[in-house]
């Protein structure tokens, strides 16, 4: 593969519901362009673009793939996406270095939730948007009523440039609707043809479609348009060359890839309608880590080189591959480059161009192209690597956090290390992954998005590092306190053949009112009932004792215990015993008091369409939330509660299985508080459950 400038490049991320044609649309593009001599199909394992295991398994993708296509004596990056929204992660990072979203909407299913998480996702990220309706040889495909259905969702800015025609019930052919001329499509080429009887008035519908769009880019258009005058073609392709690029106009065409036809006219509009890269994004803002001042870096050969890694691949074979993005200058293999995130210097060695899992060696990359590298041992999705003479950072990608937890454990024992190694690796590979031990629990625990990233997870856990584990319930950190006054008095005495211990103390427990404090002691001794020297002593007891509480073995918190009276021994009493002493007297006294099991309590924000409003507060209540309020965004309901984080471990799916996978949630904690009955007494039984398991 030849060596392109930044004039020629366009990177395209293809985005979309899952199972609406993208990898199948990829495929065709590699095919037709003459990259690939066999056409893969997803049913047969054999595509280039999902080559994982899991992919040919579940025949859908679970991570991006790069396909560089060449045509026209350019080059598209194509980046298929996952459909699948446990996969966001994914998409963030296509997105990233994308100058094109390409949509992919389903001839027959029309406008799916897919269809419009992508186009948030990709207006979010101000990134250009194409659409693309595939499967229009289906024949309960509809291009009115999916053309109807864009502009009902996404509004004006939707401009359709051709409809499609049929004979004899197949999909044969389009009429542009910006030159009113139709095409056929024959022997894989795209013929011109007579325009079939009768579609004149729905061309010249689909026209004002594009001329109601172009106008939004120019008052003189905008004018003309009020005027009721008609576009000329170069004045449509004007506009729509502004249009795409600041996102007023939102072209749309067809397709139907499993018989590669309108895959030329794709890979043309993409040429045609989307300026190269060097003018999409003619500069990128980044940092000077030095004085954290905003610089902008052009997408120019001639200046020093950068490059954004967006993506790892982490290969137990293979090793480690850095995926990037060479936003300024040439990235040349052997030369030294500064990661500016880590302060660390980094050899570039053999570079690549990447397509599906083939790795073609190249001597550069040129701004503006996408390419990988092996075996950077402190490099990692993120991160800036930069010439020393103009070190900059770029901006990092915000991957959502993973709220569906699960306890892990290996099958075998003796594998834990083997399997922290393992989920290391994995790690790298995906940000939207998290693992930790808990400190307070030790249960070690693995965070998603959804089930089926941690399905994936667990799989490629026994495929690629052979390790077998188990999930589990995450088990939710409480708390014990007392609510309750009790002064207990407590004598530790122990006589043995040699010295004897004893402590004896009289100590008052009650509410501290402070439950981010385990304790609070104070000593109030008068006399000398207990000497100083073993007020520490007892307060060790005190420490040892809140480290797990006698109800459910919980920390305990917000407790006050102070020192009130007590006696000693001349020769008996030691630190020991006045600490044993201590513990003693605070078990008396949780028996006495009254005591109870703390909650945690998470704050939750929801973000939901209007329509869902009423399901998604319902279900909060259910799960013994308390709304705090509700404000409206940029089109949806932003809900906020507080939950019970018990009552939100399988939240993550019931929110998308409750929306319809249209909802959002974030998750953090606030406090503690105390539990129910019938609740403290199910924890408390989970508890025993759990020791005695052991």
């Amino acid at each position: 593969m030849r060596n392109y400038s930044a004039d020629q490049i366009r990177n395209v991320a293809v985005l979309g519901h899952s199972g609406c044609g993208k990898t199948t649309i990829v495929e065709a593009c590699l095919h037709v362009s003459g990259g690939s001599k066999r056409f893969g199909r997803i049913e047969e394992g054999n595509t280039v673009s999902d080559y994982d295991a899991e992919e040919i398994k579940r025949k859908v993708s679970i991570s991006s793939s790069i396909i560089p296509v060449e045509w026209l004596d350019e080059k598209i990056n194509f980046i298929d996406t996952p459909g699948y929204f446990d996969f966001v992660g994914e998409v963030k990072e296509a997105l990233a270095v994308a100058d094109l979203a390409l949509i992919v909407v389903d001839g027959k299913s029309g406008v799916q939730v897919g269809t419009e998480k992508a186009w948030e996702m990709a207006t979010e990220a101000n990134v250009p948007k194409m659409i693309i309706v595939n499967g229009m040889d289906d024949e309960n495909a509809s291009w009115g009523d999916v053309c109807e259905a864009l502009k009902q969702t996404f509004g004006k800015s939707i401009a359709p440039i051709q409809v499609p025609f049929y004979e004899d019930g197949k999909y044969i052919g389009f009429v542009n609707a910006i030159r009113r001329k139709a095409r056929k499509f024959e022997n894989g080429l795209v013929e011109p043809c007579e325009m079939p009887s009768g579609m004149e008035d729905e061309v010249e519908s689909i026209r004002n479609m594009i001329e109601e769009a172009v106008a939004e880019t120019d008052d003189e258009l905008m004018e003309k348009f009020f005027a009721e005058e008609s576009f000329t073609e170069d004045e449509i392709h004007k506009g729509l060359n502004i249009g795409i690029i600041d996102g007023s106009v939102t072209p749309v065409i067809s397709s139907s890839a499993v018989n590669t036809l309108g895959i030329r006219v794709l890979m043309n509009s993409i040429n045609k309608f989307l300026p190269p890269t060097n003018k999409v994004r003619p500069t990128m803002e980044a940092i000077n880590p030095k004085t954290d001042d905003v610089v902008e870096i052009n997408c120019d050969e001639a200046e020093p080189a950068s490059a954004f890694v967006f993506k790892t691949i982490s290969d137990p074979y293979v090793g480690r591959l850095s995926i990037f993005k060479v936003c300024s200058g040439v990235i040349k293999k052997d030369m030294m480059l500064k990661n500016v995130n880590k302060n660390i210097a980094e050899k570039i060695g053999k570079i690549y161009v990447i397509r599906g899992k083939e790795q073609i060696e190249i001597d550069r990359l040129n701004a503006g192209d996408i390419g990988a590298v092996a075996k950077l041992q402190n490099t990692s999705t993120n991160d800036t690597l930069a010439s020393a003479d103009r070190p900059v950072q770029m901006t990092s990608i915000e991957f959502p956090t993973p709220y569906l937890s699960k306890g892990i454990t290996p099958k075998t024992k003796g594998d834990e290390d083997k399997l922290a190694g393992a989920v290391a690796k994995m790690l790298e590979e995906d940000k939207t992954l998290a693992f930790k031990v808990d400190k307070e629990t030790k249960q070690s625990v693995i965070s998603g998005i959804g089930e089926s990233h941690i399905d994936v997870f667990v799989n490629k856990l026994k495929s690629k590092y052979k390790i077998d584990v188990d999930l589990s319930e995450p088990i939710i950190p409480h708390r014990e306190m007392i609510k309750s006054k009790e002064q207990v008095r407590y004598k530790h005495k122990k006589q043995s053949g040699g010295g004897g211990q004893y402590g004896d103390v009289e100590i008052v427990f009650e509410p501290s009112g402070d439950l981010t404090t385990p304790y609070i002691f104070e000593e109030e001794i008068f006399g000398g009932a207990v000497p100083k020297q073993y007020f520490p002593a007892v307060e060790k007891g005190l420490q040892e004792c809140v480290k797990a509480g006698p109800l459910a073995g919980y920390p305990v918190v917000g407790i006050k215990a102070t020192l009130v009276d007590g006696s000693y021994h001349p020769v008996d009493s030691n630190e020991v015993s006045f600490k044993m002493a201590a513990i003693g007297a605070f078990k008396e006294a949780f028996k006495k008091a009254k005591s109870a099991i703390m909650e945690p309590i998470n704050t939750v924000e929801v973000v939901v369409p209007d329509s869902y409003t009423g399901d998604v507060m319902g279900d909060l209540n259910k799960r013994r939330g308390r709304i705090l309020g509700m404000e409206a965004k940029y089109g949806k309901q932003h809900i906020t509660a507080e939950v019970p984080a018990y009552e939100m471990i399988k939240y993550a799916t019931d929110l998308r299985s409750m929306t319809q996978g249209r909802g959002d949630f974030t998750m953090e904690f606030a406090r503690f508080e105390e539990a129910p009955h019938d609740v403290q007494a199910h924890v408390i039984a989970k508890r025993k459950e759990l020791v005695e398991g052991k």
